[in-house]
Parts: C-alpha cells; structure tokens; sequence
C-alpha cells in the first residue's frame, strides 16, 4: 500500500480535516490510545498542549495508509502495518490514533501518534522515514501479492500527471480534472519551442501566460485561476527562462486577469455558465444514485452497531451472573473455581469481539463491492463531462479571441428532441425563402 507520512502541529486542522463527513462517505474512529480524551478533537487538543511544554512545533506525525483502488484490505492488515511502521520510526509506546475513511468505493486508514516524549518532554527523532516507508510500502506490496505501481520499480515511470492536496482543491473549485488540467499544460509545453508558440498553445486552450508573485511563471485561466507551470509540466526554472526569457518581461496575473476580463463579455459569461450547467448534468444521476446508496449502507451499519451492542450487553449480564458472590464467591476463590469461570468468560469475550469484528467486515466488503460497481458508473460520467469542460474551455478561448461574442444559438444535444424542432423549423423557413429565393414580406430581389 502507498503509505505518506509528514511532520507537523495543527492537530486540530488536522482532526477536522480527518472527521470531515463532506469529503468521505463512511468514517471510523478505530484506535485511540495513550489519550485521556475520548474523541479525536480532545485527543490532538492535548497532545498540542504537552507540546507546549518543549521547542517542537511539528509534535505530531501523520501517516496515510492506501491500499490499491480494488482490493478490501481486513482490519487486521491495517493494524499490523501500522504496528510495523511504529516500531520501524521508533514511535512504540506513544499516543497514538487511528481512524478508518471510504470514499469511491476505497477503504483507506490514516494514523497519528504524538511525537512528544511524555517523560522527557521531547520529541522522537524521525530520521529518513520517508525512506523507511518507502521500504515497508514495497514489503507490504510483494507480501500481500498486489500489483507494485510503476513508480516504486523505477522512480522515472511516476506518474507526471499526479497532483497535491491544494491542486485538487484547485480544479474541484472549478469543477475540473486536476490530471486533466496538467495533460493541458504539459502538452502545451512540449509542443512549443518558443515563447510566441506556447502562447499561442495557451490561448487556444484558455490560458493566459504571466508572471508569478514570486517572479516564477504561471498560466492564469480564464476563470482567474493561477497555476504554477514549473509545478504542472515539470519543466525546471532555469528551462523555462531558457524558452520563454525573464518572468520580468512577463505581465502581471494582475494584468492577465484585467485581460481576461475585458474579453469576457457578459454575452461570453452567460453562455460560458449555461455551458458549465449543461456539463454538470452529465453525472446528477449518477451522484443522486451515491447519496441514496451512501445513506442506505450508513443505516445498515449503524442497525448492525446497535445490533451488536445489544448483544454483547446481553452476553455481558450472562458472564456477570456466572459469577458468584457472597460466601459463594469467597469458597469459588479458595477452591480455584472463581479462575476456572474468569477463564471461560475470557475466552467468550475474544470469541464475540472475533465474531463482531467478521460480521462487520463482511459488511463493509460487501458494501465496497456494491459502491465499485456505481463508482464505474460515476467515472464514465466524470468523462463526459470533463469532455464537455474540455471543450467549454476551447470554446471560450475561440470567442475571446473574437472578440467576446458567443454562438447566438449552440445545439443542445442533451435535447435531441429540441434540436430536431430547431431543425425542422429552419428547413420550413428555408422553404419559404428558398424556392423563391425572397424574403417572406418584400418585393425586391436578394442582393
């Protein structure tokens, strides 16, 4: 499985990003320890305020565990990872949390231990773990007989088209494909040998060339997003100096934007939005299927919740009365007949919590396996309507280059029926002109 691991503080940006129910359908609190708290807000709220009492503003280590897109990975996996990592970086013993996300129909784990030494108040020394993850990832990859990613072979065959946290947040603000976003640029790039010729490849598809902030170079599109172009094709500074000269003689994402704006007209702005609204119709269906589906499978685990709750409170009373007390009980501890019971009910404790632990996770595999199949569904969706943004986006380029006038009347092709309405009402049109080659109403010949 990737494993991403970082150094950082903010353990309640943290906690919020990692109990968010926005972003994931199913979310597990599965481990805490080493916290007084309860809840994870309370558990990094503390681990903030012992780190307080040394120099490490970084007290905490984030950990990621993404096991490949089709395989349901057991509990026990998980836990047996993370219990190799701990050892592996030297974090044994400290608090740690452990919680559970599914999105898509993928189940992946993310875990958190303070770094903060409690006794002697000072933080563990992670040196090189991003080697020794990389190391255990491989491991976990040819143990587990999964496919390894192309990337961990040879380093070379990574995915250019990968993209951050913020990136993605990026192109969700604009309802686009990060990779998509990227494929754009780069091939912008590699299809230019000159500044003019990557201009030019930028503006056909929407873009606009500028300086950064920091003097870098950016494309800025024509909904005033900046994107960093040494970040998306890859290319390094000194290269891109190399073809496109000094940032300095670049105008402003400032001026860009005042560009771009005085080539959107209203006209151009409202068909550009109208555009945008017939893309996202594309997967409505698809999204609606998701929520009922994602609201059903919650229901469902929260039934089995309660259902073992019960049950185990059930089982729980029946080891209680086991028990004797009184005198009975002082003659069970003299004659060893109090450990013989203590034993059987150890013994039906680990039975039940076996038993509870393999009837939630047939649960879960079969609920991802359900949520694959609709996933499949919202994936061929996402293509057509990343397709249609694609175009959207060329389009809007093409009449900003007109001068900001858009098609008076585009074809609609989510409405054949409308459009074969259109259709015939111009070929009756054309019949009334058309034979006589006049205009219904006048008397004197078509210049």
């Amino acid at each position: 499985m990737i494993l991403k691991g970082n150094e950082r503080g903010h353990g309640r940006e943290l906690a919020n990003h990692l109990m968010r129910g926005q972003e994931n359908e199913h979310i597990e609190l599965h481990d805490l320890r080493g916290f007084i708290a309860d809840d994870l807000h309370g558990a990094m709220a503390e681990s903030e305020a012992i780190a307080k009492g040394t120099r490490c503003k970084n007290h905490l280590f984030s950990l990621s565990l993404n096991p490949p897109p089709n395989e349901t990975v057991p509990v026990e996996t998980f836990e047996a990872a993370i219990d190799r990592i701990e050892e592996q970086l030297g974090l044994e013993g400290q608090p740690r949390a452990v919680v559970f996300h599914e999105k898509e129909g993928r189940r992946h784990a993310h875990a958190v231990w303070s770094r903060i030494d409690g006794e002697e108040m000072k933080a563990v020394q992670l040196s090189h773990y991003k080697r020794e993850l990389n190391g255990i990832a491989r491991d976990l990859y040819l143990e587990q007989g999964w496919e390894m990613p192309k990337g961990f072979q040879d380093h070379r065959q990574r995915d250019p088209l990968s993209y951050s946290r913020a990136e993605y947040q990026q192109a969700r603000r604009t309802k686009q494909d990060p990779k998509e976003i990227k494929r754009i640029l780069q091939e912008s790039w590699a299809g230019s040998d000159s500044r003019q010729a990557f201009e030019t490849a930028l503006r056909d598809r929407g873009y606009v060339l500028a300086r950064g902030d920091r003097r870098g170079y950016v494309a800025v599109d024509w909904r005033g997003e900046i994107y960093s172009l040494s970040r998306a094709t890859g290319a390094k500074t000194r290269d891109l100096k190399a073809r496109l000269g000094d940032a300095k003689a670049l105008q402003s994402t400032e001026d860009a934007k005042a560009f771009i704006a005085g080539r959107m007209t209203p006209k151009l702005k409202a068909w550009a939005q109208e555009e945008q609204a017939k893309a996202e119709k594309q997967n409505l269906a698809a999204q609606f299927q998701r929520e009922q589906m994602v609201h059903c499978h919650r229901q469902h685990r929260d039934q089995l919740r309660q259902k073992q709750e019960d049950r185990w409170q059930a089982e729980e009373q029946r080891r209680a009365e086991r028990t004797p007390t009184g005198l009975r009980g002082l003659w069970g501890w003299i004659t060893g007949k109090n450990r013989l019971i203590r034993q059987k009910n150890e013994g039906e404790i680990a039975h039940a919590q076996a038993r509870d632990r393999a009837e939630k996770q047939v649960t879960i595999r079969r609920q991802l396996e359900e949520r694959r199949k609709l996933q499949a569904q919202i994936v061929e969706a996402r293509k057509r309507r990343n397709a249609q943004i694609q175009a959207l986006n060329q389009g809007v380029a093409k009449y900003m280059q007109m001068g900001g006038t858009p098609p008076v009347d585009m074809p609609d092709r989510s409405r054949p029926e409308r459009n074969r309405a259109r259709g015939e009402t111009g070929r009756r049109s054309h019949d009334q002109t058309g034979r006589t080659g006049r205009t219904p109403g006048t008397d004197h010949e078509p210049s």
